[in-house]
């Protein structure tokens, strides 16, 4: 079984935005912090979930992941398959989706998503000084 949290942060102002990704499996953790290339905080959202589930896609591995995210637009859309303005990055988490086994979606609020919430924050954080 693995456990994946995404999260995004964006900061319009300085026209940066990064993601944290964080995957647990087999009570260890996977700590992720990436850079993202918008500033739209919904697609730097789906392009957080698209990240994770890319990474968990490398270990060549079929389990079952929980998958959580804070954003209802993309917990919602993945369970729709459908998304009118962010369809291209749907389609791309559902391809991978059915590479890598059973996934269960969940939407879960803030406060629970601290983990991913805090290495997004980090990440862009640190691009903010670049």
């Amino acid at each position: 079984m693995i456990k994946l949290y995404t999260d995004a942060a964006v900061n319009r102002k300085y026209q940066k935005s990064a993601a944290g990704i964080l995957i647990i499996k087999n009570s260890k953790q996977i700590q992720l912090s990436k850079p993202l290339s918008t500033t739209d905080n919904h697609e730097a959202e789906f392009q957080a979930a698209l990240l994770g589930f890319q990474q968990i896609s490398q270990t060549n591995e079929s389990e079952i992941i929980f998958f959580y995210t804070d954003s209802k637009i993309v917990a919602e859309a993945i369970d729709k398959q459908y998304a009118k303005h962010y369809q291209t990055y749907v389609d791309q988490i559902i391809e991978i989706q059915s590479t890598i086994g059973t996934v269960i979606t969940e939407w879960i609020p803030d406060k629970e998503n601290k983990g991913a919430h805090n290495l997004a924050l980090q990440a862009l954080h640190h691009l903010e000084r670049i």
